[in-house]
């Protein structure tokens, strides 16, 4: 018996106190999950994802370029009016004008989404590490328990060894 006690596995520090900080984080994340809810958005915030998707769309790719034709056809034919000749200066100028605009938002969109996805990798790695830790412990057990039923064997040999020895000895 004595045996099977000095069997039972004892974590390392670190790896206790890496379970025990991830269990807090889990506790804490439940109720940050409705922190992080797409309501809470900042106007800004708001604001810079739908500029972001809405450029980023075919339907705006498309209705862009079919404004760029007609507005080229326009000035090449002088079907109205020749507001804006030929190298388009005009053009050019609004559509670096729409850049200038667009170009923040976007990045503030991605850098909002590469902050997300940060966390996500993250928390994804401590999710990792937690599974890797309890896997592990669950190894031991199973090792613990093998070696625990190797002993109880050992032992049931032993007996069923004795009682074959005193029922040779003893006259049937």
């Amino acid at each position: 018996m004595e045996k099977i006690k000095d069997l039972k596995v004892e974590l390392h520090e670190t790896e206790q106190r890496l379970l025990t900080e991830l269990r807090t984080l889990r506790r804490g994340q439940r109720g940050a999950l409705s922190k992080t809810a797409p309501g809470t958005l900042t106007i800004g915030q708001r604001i810079a994802d739908d500029v972001a998707s809405t450029m980023g769309s075919w339907k705006f790719i498309i209705i862009q370029s079919i404004i760029l034709l007609f507005w080229i056809i326009l000035n090449v034919t002088a079907f109205i009016q020749q507001w804006d000749p030929y190298p388009f200066i005009l053009l050019n100028l609004a559509l670096s004008f729409q850049a200038a605009y667009a170009a923040p938002f976007i990045m503030m969109s991605q850098n909002r989404q590469q902050d997300i996805d940060r966390k996500s990798a993250e928390n994804d790695f401590k999710i990792n590490v937690k599974a890797e830790l309890e896997i592990e412990l669950l190894h031991q057990k199973i090792d613990q328990l093998r070696e625990t039923e190797v002993l109880q064997l050992t032992q049931a040999v032993k007996e069923l060894t004795a009682m074959l020895a005193k029922a040779k000895i003893a006259p049937a």
